[in-house]
C-alpha cells in the first residue's frame, strides 16, 4: 500500500496518517526499494535498440532552494536536476540520472546512455553547452545529433515561468552525422516532466513537498522510473 500511494504521488506525511506506518519506516522502504529498482533497471536495460532519444533535465531541490544555500551546508543542498533519456517511439526510459547540471553529469548521463543503447540512433538535446563534448565523448561519430531550442514570446517572467508563451519559433542545430530534420524533437521528454511532476509528490510546484536528502530523491526517482518502465 505505501508504494502504490508513493508512486501515485501522495506525499510522505500524507501516506503516514492514511496507512499508520511512521514516516521513517517510510524512508527505509523508499531507500531499500529504489536501491533494488535502479539495480534491476541497470540489469534489464542492456543492448537496447532504440531509434530516436530525446533528453532533458528536470529541476528539483534538495533541503532548500539554491537561493538561500550558506557555506555551511553541505553539497547535496540546493538545486539539483533528473536527467532524463526518452525512447520517442516506445516512451522507454532507458537512462535517467540525478545531479548538478554541470559538465560532469552531462558527461556521466551520456556514457550511461552508451553503455544501454548499442544501435546507431538519432539523438536530440536541448542547446545546453555541456552535451557537445559529453555526446561527442560517448558516441564519437557513431551517432546523428542535434540540438533544439524553443523560443517563446515574452521574457519568461511571472507567470510564464509556469505556463510558457506561445511558441514564436525553434532553432536547429545539426551537431553530428545527418540527423532528420523532421525527427529532431524534444516535445516527448518534456511532456515527460509532466508525468514526474504529476507522480512525485515532491516535484509538485508550489507545495511544501521536497527531498531532505539526495539519497532520498534518487531512491524515490529509481522507483518512479521503475513503476512508469515496467507497471
Amino acid at each position: 500500500m505505501v508504494l502504490s500511494l508513493l508512486v501515485e504521488g501522495n506525499s510522505i506525511r500524507s501516506i503516514e496518517r492514511i496507512t499508520g506506518v511512521h514516516r521513517d519506516t517510510i524512508m527505509r522502504l523508499i531507500q531499500r526499494v529504489g536501491e533494488n529498482c535502479a539495480c534491476d533497471m541497470a540489469r534489464q536495460f542492456r543492448n537496447l535498440n532504440c531509434r530516436y532519444i530525446e533528453c532533458d533535465e528536470i529541476w528539483t531541490y534538495v533541503g532548500k532552494k539554491q537561493g538561500r544555500v550558506t557555506p555551511e551546508d553541505n553539497g547535496e543542498c540546493g538545486d539539483q536536476y533528473v536527467w532524463v533519456a526518452l525512447d520517442r517511439e516506445t516512451k522507454l526510459i532507458p537512462v535517467f540520472m540525478v545531479g548538478k547540471r554541470d559538465g560532469f553529469n552531462a558527461y556521466w548521463f551520456m556514457q550511461m546512455l552508451r553503455q544501454r543503447v548499442t544501435n546507431h540512433f538519432q539523438l536530440t538535446t536541448d542547446q545546453y553547452s555541456a552535451y557537445k563534448e559529453a555526446v561527442k565523448s560517448a558516441f564519437g561519430t557513431q551517432v546523428n545529433y542535434a540540438m533544439l531550442r524553443k523560443v517563446y514570446h515574452g521574457d519568461g517572467s511571472g507567470r510564464e515561468g509556469y505556463s510558457p508563451a506561445a511558441l514564436r519559433g525553434v532553432k536547429i542545430k545539426s551537431i553530428i552525422g545527418k540527423p532528420d530534420r523532421e525527427k529532431i524533437c524534444t516535445s516527448y521528454v518534456e511532456r515527460q516532466n509532466l508525468t514526474i511532476r504529476t507522480q512525485c509528490k515532491r516535484f509538485t510546484r508550489l507545495t511544501n513537498a521536497f527531498s531532505k536528502k539526495l539519497e532520498h530523491l534518487k531512491a524515490a526517482m529509481a522507483l518512479h522510473f521503475w513503476h512508469y518502465n515496467f507497471m
